[in-house]
């Protein structure tokens, strides 16, 4: 019998005796096997791995868009441990045994665990030899339109957080079937071309198995769930930071001739409480407000410190803000300004981050979804793609006609490079704070090269310097925080945690770290 993997209780395995580790091990995963007898437990399961989609959001944005040029940490004067922790994220120079790097870690192997329960019970199976998942006879009383909607919105959410892992700390644990405890101590990292491999495989399979219908045709209870569209624009976004972008092409325009999702007419609605799943958005980890327990805490992390109920009951902890030279880079025509960022207070960096921000009834308890996929990024992918072309700039210029932007055309757009220019500072204004700008520019390292992510991170520094990091206290000078920014560096490191606790095999750790 295949046993089942509890990542989460590794550190303790380690710090206890033979027998404590078989108290530690719950015996409700030792029959997690056996339990799901039907289709209705298999949802129950299904639901929960959507539901703890949420705990990595809890750390991502300060591996991504902390880490990216997008925002900062607020209070640069402070010297709290908790404001030097995100300080030293944005700087480059995490401890190994950063708190948010290995809760991240352990969020996302977690949910991990979760799919691979569902994914074993079904039959659903990963050959690395040929690189495929393909599923076999299974003892759930399910049919088998039911096992392929189950099996494709799993393999989804295993490939959404793989995909993650391997963009900030490289080659990972690959694990695709439930292992205990003590067999996991025996798996070390495998390479990023092996991580991709699977990767690509869970989301064919998605693809091959999940629902088709048109984003009209979807029934209201099913908006938010898994489908082939959204797995075919996670596929192509695989692809491209790949740089297989013929690859990425037939799977983009499919999405844009078939799929029923499009633009909606306003920037502002994308991201309206009130519009929750609108025609744009492919993919959310969704919220709830209510005091039932599923609330967003974004908007109160978010919101302005010390700005009391000014901007969002019960205050704000000043997390997350957009930098000044952000602010700086939408041209004054752009109307995405006015829904994306607003100031608070006369300090020189007195801005937030307004999209993410909705009005609570509790602390912590706001309705906003956290949008994964949207269609805007559909349009913008398949123009990185397709490279500097008419076709290509017909595609930006449909979100910038909706931000109230000029057209670009073949007379100003007259070179790569600018092409190249036009496009990322188009992603970014588009998404900004949708976590996606880091993942994006360390993409542009092999798509777009005019855009690497080291030339992009010191010009970001240097934009700062005056009104932030020359701030810190005793803050070094500028030129040493830009030599922080190595190609070493835009990984993280592997939890110090992970490889102290293994007593089995040595896991080596990140260059440079």
């Amino acid at each position: 019998m295949k046993k089942i993997l509890n990542l989460f209780i590794l550190s303790s395995i380690f710090l206890a005796s033979c027998e404590k580790n078989i108290d530690l091990y719950p015996q409700s995963n030792i029959t997690t096997e056996n339990f799901y007898q039907n289709a209705n437990d298999i949802q129950i399961a299904l639901n929960g791995c959507y539901n703890a989609l949420r705990a990595p959001l809890l750390e991502e944005w300060k591996l991504t868009e902390l880490r990216s040029d997008n925002t900062i940490m607020y209070s640069s004067a402070s010297k709290s441990v908790p404001n030097r922790d995100l300080s030293d994220l944005d700087l480059f120079i995490p401890s190994t045994s950063h708190a948010a790097i290995y809760n991240y870690w352990i969020a996302n192997y977690f949910n991990i665990r979760n799919v691979n329960n569902i994914l074993n019970s079904l039959n659903v199976n990963y050959d690395p030899a040929s690189g495929v998942v393909a599923a076999g006879a299974t003892k759930v009383q399910i049919t088998d339109a039911q096992k392929k909607v189950a099996s494709a919105e799993a393999s989804f959410i295993r490939a959404y957080h793989y995909f993650n892992l391997v963009r900030l700390y490289g080659g990972v644990m690959l694990i695709d079937e439930p292992v205990d405890p003590f067999e996991a101590t025996k798996i070390n990292r495998s390479t990023t071309d092996d991580m991709y491999k699977f990767i690509i495989a869970d989301l064919k399979y998605s693809i091959d198995n999940g629902t088709n219908l048109k984003y009209a045709s979807i029934p209201t209870a099913n908006l938010g769930k898994v489908n082939i569209w959204a797995a075919k624009a996670l596929l192509a976004k695989v692809y491209l930071t790949l740089n297989r972008k013929s690859d990425a092409i037939p799977l983009l325009t499919d999405i844009i001739a078939n799929s029923g999702y499009g633009l909606v007419a306003s920037y502002a609605d994308v991201f309206s409480i009130t519009n929750e799943m609108n025609k744009e958005i492919m993919f959310a980890v969704r919220y709830k407000a209510g005091g039932i327990g599923q609330g967003s805490p974004f908007p109160n992390l978010f919101a302005p410190e010390l700005s009391g109920v000014a901007v969002i009951n019960g205050d704000g902890s000043g997390q997350n803000a957009p930098c000044l030279e952000l602010s700086n880079a939408y041209n004054a025509l752009d109307t995405r300004k006015a829904v994306s960022i607003a100031t608070y207070g006369t300090a020189l960096n007195n801005l937030y981050p307004k999209k993410m921000i909705s009005q609570v009834s509790l602390l912590g308890d706001a309705e906003n979804d956290w949008i994964v996929i949207r269609y805007a990024d559909v349009l913008l992918m398949l123009a990185e793609a397709q490279g500097n072309t008419p076709a290509s700039l017909a595609l930006i210029n449909q979100t910038r006609a909706r931000a109230a932007l000029p057209a670009l055309t073949a007379a100003t757009v007259t070179t790569t490079a600018i092409f190249e220019k036009e496009l990322a500072n188009e992603r970014r204004l588009e998404f900004t704070f949708e976590n996606m700008r880091w993942f994006d520019i360390l993409r542009y390292n092999t798509t777009m090269p005019s855009q690497d992510a080291i030339t992009t991170i010191k010009g970001n520094y240097a934009a700062m310097w005056a009104t932030h990091y020359s701030k810190y206290p005793t803050p070094p000078s500028l030129a040493t925080i830009q030599s922080y920014v190595t190609s070493n560096k835009l990984l993280l490191p592997i939890p110090q945690r992970e490889i102290d606790n293994n007593t089995k095999i040595t896991i080596p750790q990140n260059p440079g770290y």
